[in-house]
C-alpha cells in the first residue's frame, strides 16, 4: 500500500535538503562545490581504497612508516579525501600480535578508506563477541591464528577510527601493488580475516 501517493515525503525531504545546503553556504560553512565534493568522495569510498593503502605499504617501506605514524596523511597522499573526518589510525599485525577492530558503542568505521561498514560490523552480536570472546568470533569468520599470536581488540570511536595493516601473505614476493590489493577485502582491514596468496574473485 502506498502511504505517500503524491510523493509528498520525498518532496518535503528535497526541500529540507535544499534549505540546509543554502544555509550552509550562507553561513560560509560549506559551499555547494564542497558539499558536492564530499558526496562524491563518500560514494567513491570502498574497501578498495584501504586495500590500495595496504598494498602500497607492503611494497614501499617509506609509505608503510607514514601509514603507521599518520594514517590520515597516508590516505591523503594517495588522493583520498580526509578533510573534516576523524583521524585514521593504522594497527600493524605481526607474527606475535593480531588486531581486531570493533566499535563497542555503535558502528564507527573509517568510511573514507573502507566505505560503508558491513552489516555484521554494526551488529550487537559482533560488538559483544569481539570484546568477550575474540578468538571464538574470529573462528566464526574462518580465521585460525597461529599458536602464540595474541589478539588485541581495539575500539573505533567517533574521535578516532582504526584500520588494520595485515601481514603480507607468504609467496607474494615480486607482486605488484595492484595484484596485492586484489588479495584484500573489508574483513582483512578490520582484522576478522587474514589475507592469503589466493586472489579474491
Amino acid at each position: 500500500m502506498n502511504h505517500d501517493p503524491a510523493g509528498l515525503v520525498d518532496a518535503e525531504g528535497g526541500r529540507l535538503l535544499a534549505a540546509l545546503r543554502h544555509l550552509l553556504a550562507e553561513k560560509d560553512i560549506a559551499t555547494p562545490g564542497e558539499i558536492a565534493e564530499r558526496i562524491a568522495a563518500t560514494e567513491r569510498a570502498s574497501p578498495r581504497l584501504g586495500a590500495a593503502m595496504v598494498a602500497q605499504a607492503w611494497c614501499d617501506p617509506a609509505f608503510r612508516a607514514l601509514m603507521l605514524a599518520d594514517g590520515t596523511a597516508a590516505a591523503e597522499s594517495l588522493g583520498i579525501a580526509m578533510r573534516g573526518l576523524p583521524p585514521l589510525g593504522v594497527l600493524e599485525n605481526t607474527p606475535a600480535l593480531h588486531h581486531l577492530v570493533v566499535c563497542t558503542l555503535c558502528s564507527c568505521y573509517p568510511r573514507a578508506v573502507l566505505g560503508y561498514p558491513p552489516f555484521w560490523f554494526k551488529s550487537a552480536a559482533y560488538r559483544a563477541r569481539a570484546v568477550r570472546d575474540p578468538l571464538g568470533l574470529l573462528a566464526e569468520f574462518g580465521t585460525q591464528l597461529p599458536a602464540g599470536q595474541r589478539v588485541r581488540v581495539v575500539d573505533s570511536t567517533a574521535d578516532y577510527r582504526w584500520m588494520v595493516l595485515p601481514l603480507r601473505p607468504a609467496g607474494t614476493q615480486g607482486w605488484s601493488a595492484e595484484r596485492l590489493a586484489a588479495l584484500l577485502d573489508a574483513g582483512d582491514l578490520v582484522g576478522t580475516t587474514v589475507p592469503t596468496a589466493r586472489e579474491r574473485v
